[in-house]
């Protein structure tokens, strides 16, 4: 059985219905999801977990209290992991948490 998997970025209009992509190979299956703010990314967590997802790692656009709010989604359910940008360029050099609070 391979590990399920979710990198989770933060980009403003994206839709994780639609903003979606997996990679699947003999050890992990890894899916990578668009979310518009700190809200729908734990709601997408709270979903993945429920599909049974056991990793969740999220982009540098998650600032301190973002990673922390995605953390309680999960309520222990799953691994909560984050890539850290203090100031993420992709964000014009801001970090989520000014953003998406």
């Amino acid at each position: 059985m391979s590990l399920k998997a979710a990198f989770i970025f933060v980009a403003p209009d994206a839709d994780p219905a639609v903003h979606r992509a997996v990679v699947d190979t003999p050890a992990v299956k890894l899916t990578a999801i668009g979310v518009k703010n700190y809200a729908a990314a734990a709601d997408v967590a709270r979903q993945l977990v429920a599909e049974g997802f056991a990793a969740l790692e999220l982009c540098g656009g998650f600032g301190l209290e973002g990673a922390a709010l995605v953390k309680q989604a999960v309520d222990g359910k799953a691994a909560v992991g984050v890539v850290r940008f203090d100031n993420h360029p992709g964000l014009g050099f801001k970090s989520g948490d000014d953003l998406f609070r």
